[in-house]
């Protein structure tokens, strides 16, 4: 069953404001063998994009941490990901069956 309740979770930015933000998804690495958190807090870049990002976290935790990314190789797993995501998104819009 798909459950439309969105799963949040609230950060202070840099200038100690409450930030609420939303997750997008989660995912272990088989590569790296680490839980990723694709998350966003609902802002646009200047091009009118969603700003998303991206933390190492353990699941399970009472108080959940996000560790920083930091290492090239984990970007590039989460944006292969993201690009996986985005294009199957495209052609869900685009090939809706109607011909």
């Amino acid at each position: 069953m798909i459950s439309d309740e969105r799963m949040t979770f609230k950060v202070f930015d840099d200038a100690g404001k409450e930030v609420e933000c939303e997750v997008l998804f989660t995912f272990e690495s088989d590569e790296t063998k680490k839980n990723y958190m694709v998350y966003t807090d609902n802002t646009v870049d200047d091009e009118g994009n969603t700003k998303v990002y991206a933390s190492i976290y353990t699941p399970g935790e009472d108080e959940t941490k996000l560790i920083p990314i930091e290492t090239d190789k984990e970007w590039q797993i989460i944006e292969t990901i993201l690009d996986e995501l985005q294009s199957s998104m495209k052609e869900n819009v685009t090939g809706n069956g109607q011909e």
